[in-house]
């Protein structure tokens, strides 16, 4: 998947020093605040503009616009086999997962949610999906520039 690096270089050797850091339950690793990012990279990460290279796996039919977030190899290795099925569909850019509040839901709802998405995907879920995934971009893209312009 294609990606603006958002971290320090040797980032993922980093990570065993900040494990006790860790906000999200389940096989995932997530720090909204993660030291590892670079500044310009924190503000990629939380405005999700960061996501924006992977329009190129969407183009090469790797990706789709809508569907299940793709976990890092080693994480989806250890996901619970009744939420296996989220890999028989394309992943997505965007999700049900990101517009439902992300990183304030645990990993059980979020895997709910890929499974309810795959259960009942449609055009119309969609475009649901996307318009308030762009309305999430300029709401996190105006708090950034605020930040830095305060």
């Amino acid at each position: 998947m294609y990606k603006f690096r958002t971290m320090v270089q040797g980032a993922e050797k980093l990570k065993k020093r900040y494990v006790h850091l860790n906000e999200a339950d389940g096989p995932v690793f997530k720090i909204w605040e993660d030291p590892r990012y670079t500044r310009i990279g924190r503000i990629l990460a939380h405005t999700g503009l960061d996501e924006l290279p992977q329009l190129i796996n969407i183009l090469k039919g790797e990706m789709v616009f809508v569907g299940p977030r793709p976990l890092p190899v080693p994480e989806a290795k250890d996901i619970p086999k009744k939420y296996e099925v989220r890999f028989s569909v394309y992943p997505g850019i965007t999700s049900l997962w990101i517009v439902k509040g992300a990183h304030d839901l645990s990993f059980r709802q979020w895997m709910e949610l890929d499974l309810e998405y795959i259960k009942n995907r449609s055009l119309y879920l969609d475009l649901k999906v996307a318009l308030l995934t762009i309305k999430l971009i300029l709401t996190a893209v105006k708090e950034q520039f605020l930040k830095v312009n305060v």
